[in-house]
This record gives C-alpha cells, structure tokens and sequence, in this order.
C-alpha cells in the first residue's frame, strides 16, 4: 500500500505521530544554464532587474519555508537553518545552486530543500530573461540527507552525472 492511500484508495496526510523526533538535514543541488553574455551582466550587477543571486538566495529560504502550502499532503516543518549557497561556473556557463535545510521533528525536509533550488533557479531566470530567453533550469536533485528512520542518504558524485554542454 501506498503510504499516502488509505486501504479504500483515498488520499491521506501520513501519520507521523508515533515518530520520533530527530534532527534533519537535507542538502539539494540544481543549476541554470545562461549564456556568456547574461553571466556577465549578472556578475556585474547590470541586470534591469538588480541583484540576483542575492534576491535568488530570499526566494529560496522564502519557498523553503512555505513548502507545505504548494506540495500536497507536505508537512509543515519547523525549520531551523535554511540556507542557499551559488557558485558560479564561467568556463560551463551556469550557477550551480545549493541548498541546505535543518530542522528537528518527525519527517524530512528534502521537499524544503529541493524547493529551495528551484524556486532559486526560477527567480534567476525571472531577472535575466529580458536580455536572455533560451534559459536552461537544469538537473535538480537531492545530495544528502539524514536523520530518521531511513538512516543517511549520500548522493553520488556530480562527475557521475554529467550536465548536458552549456547554452552558446
């Protein structure tokens, strides 16, 4: 049975009541693809729409926080350390976008991360679009997480799942 089925097949929030309490964490990564010209500008600030990566960064924790409200049957998390970490890669023109989530309760946050990501990723693509339209929001997934019954999840290495080449 499906854990958000009921034996009549309706849909049903899990009970996570009996769990216990542990603490969490869930780490995400994703990346957008942008041509050289749109990275330049980002990285010079000289986008109409101003900083990017520091306005993506508040989207992200904003989306973390409210992951709840958009994913179904999602439980709310009392979050306490949410964070989003870019790192610029000019030679394969792309951000590569990190999240990390912490909390204590009785479910995992890697919906909160792997929101995090791509609310980020879109609010990039929202402020370079007007100079840029062929934007690539590329793989997202999640890298680690721990904590709870299902014991510690490490994903493999990037280099392990390489990304498709960049935008000309």
């Amino acid at each position: 049975m499906f854990s958000h089925m009921t034996e009549n097949g309706d849909l049903t929030m899990v009970d996570v009541g009996d769990k216990e309490q542990t603490q969490r964490l869930a780490m995400a990564r994703g990346e957008i693809i942008l041509s050289a010209k749109t990275l330049d500008l980002l990285l010079e600030k000289a986008l109409p729409k101003g900083d990017v990566l520091a306005t993506a960064k508040v989207a992200g924790i904003m989306a973390a926080k409210r992951t709840s409200e958009l994913i179904p049957l999602c439980h709310t998390l009392n979050l306490s350390y949410v964070d989003l970490r870019f790192t610029v890669d000019v030679q394969r023109l792309r951000i590569i976008i990190d999240s990390e989530i912490r909390c204590t309760g009785q479910t995992g946050a890697e919906m909160e991360a792997l929101m995090a990501v791509q609310v980020a990723a879109l609010t990039i693509y929202d402020m370079c679009k007007a100079v840029q339209k062929d934007i690539v929001v590329g793989p997202c997934r999640l890298m680690h997480k721990s904590g709870g019954r299902g014991g510690t999840y490490e994903a493999i290495s990037d280099d392990d799942h390489p990304t498709d080449d960049p935008v000309e």
